[in-house]
């Protein structure tokens, strides 16, 4: 969710007050309550200034100095609601008018105050100089004291005008900290968001590989026996073959349902190992394809009628376990695509290397006429998935056409 910028707060350097359109939004509560009360301060201090100077002609002033006082407070004093707006505007009202009106001396505070907020020292400093030089000579000329004493008189004038711009600069400081850690945290916030997405990505990533390793390999085998039987019955129904024994179906089907049940309980294996939290709290960790189990997979694949040379290195049970599983899924990846893409071609497995080298896996079968290396059959998700194995293991994957065969092979280096 984005930063929502309060303009009305916010110093003036960042959200420029005097560009057109920026303050056309209505004043919220809090600006309102702060108005007032600002007005109500200037408007008081106007009250008791005329009430009680300007009026008895306490200071002395001229007929027209004491016309003018009061109308120029007033000016100013209005000024106020405009402040956010026109904070130069109102700085150089309170320069002028201001310094030549004692029923002005609030909201003259109030606005040299709020121009440094709005504008930063770079127009408070020149606008309150300017202030303060205009003040000097008419606090010379009708305060009492001030031309027998002018050093006091001159360095309250100057200590209290550093402070107002002083305040104002260290709100505006304030509040800029304050919008930079908004700004970060929703930077933050973001940049976690886009995590979230990216983990949720690579999770669902993860999840449809294991489905591919587990399912594809046993629906295969389930694909292929049925199509036998169902190959078999037809040539029967057209008296091309004799019909199928009661032990012949009975033995595929229960190929067909021992493959079913393996697929069940691989799948159950890798939903138990997706919902294990990351940090292993149950201290459970499910069972995992190792290369003890090549053995077996090569003759699941041969009991499905596929001819398999296979040939396992020793030693390979030293391999690290996540090496093992994903040389478990380059052999078993090899014989499905070979089940489904060249049926009936003979399938070499090779598994060669040592715990402390280099393992080369590789499977190849007789690829289909006219295929070349750019039109590989089966290069989909399985083999995108193997290579995104791989890669995090430092190793390679490579296929290729050649020789009248399709070859799969992968490179894992293992020395520590």
């Amino acid at each position: 969710m984005a930063v929502t910028v309060d303009r009305w707060m916010l110093p003036g350097e960042l959200a420029r007050a005097d560009e057109p359109g920026e303050w056309s939004r209505a004043r919220t509560p809090r600006d309102w309550a702060v108005d007032v009360t600002m007005f109500a301060v200037a408007a008081l201090v106007w009250f008791l200034e005329f009430r009680y100077f300007v009026l008895p002609d306490v200071l002395g002033l001229p007929r027209w100095a004491q016309v003018a006082d009061p109308v120029l407070g007033g000016m100013v004093c209005l000024a106020l609601w405009w402040r956010r707006r026109f904070p130069v505007t109102g700085g150089v009202l309170a320069a002028t008018a201001g310094a030549l009106a004692n029923t002005a001396a609030a909201a003259m505070i109030l606005l040299l105050f709020s121009l440094a907020l709005h504008r930063g020292w770079k127009a408070a400093v020149p606008i309150t100089s300017v202030a303060v030089l205009i003040s000097v000579p008419y606090i010379h000329a009708y305060f009492p004291g001030a031309a027998t004493q002018p050093l006091p008189w001159l360095i309250s004038l100057v200590l209290g005008a550093a402070l107002v711009v002083t305040a104002g600069i260290g709100v505006r400081a304030r509040r800029q900290v304050v919008l930079a850690l908004r700004m970060r945290a929703d930077a933050e916030r973001r940049a976690h968001g886009r995590e979230l997405e990216e983990s949720r990505l690579a999770e669902r990533q993860r999840i449809a590989r294991e489905m591919h390793d587990v399912l594809a390999h046993r629906i295969s085998l389930l694909a292929v026996h049925a199509g036998a039987l169902e190959y078999r019955t037809a040539q029967a129904e057209r008296g091309a073959a004799p019909e199928p024994t009661a032990a012949e179906v009975r033995d595929v089907v229960a190929v067909v349902r021992s493959n079913a049940n393996q697929a069940l309980d691989e799948l159950r294996e890798v939903l138990d190992l997706l919902r294990q939290p990351p940090d292993g709290e149950d201290g459970r960790e499910a069972p995992q394809p190792t290369v003890a189990r090549l053995p077996a997979l090569v003759d699941e694949a041969r009991l499905s009628g596929q001819q398999v040379r296979a040939d396992f290195a020793e030693g390979l049970g030293e391999l690290r376990p996540q090496v093992q599983r994903t040389i478990y899924r380059i052999v078993q990846e090899g014989l499905t695509n070979a089940r489904k893409h060249a049926p009936g071609a003979a399938v070499d497995v090779l598994v060669s290397g040592s715990a402390t080298g280099e393992v080369l896996v590789q499977v190849a079968n007789a690829a289909p006429i006219g295929v070349t290396t750019s039109e590989i059959p089966g290069a989909g998700a399985g083999l995108i998935g193997l290579a995104e194995r791989i890669a995090l293991h430092g190793g390679e994957l490579s296929r290729e056409i050649s020789d009248g065969k399709f070859r799969v092979r992968a490179r894992i280096p293992c020395a520590s």
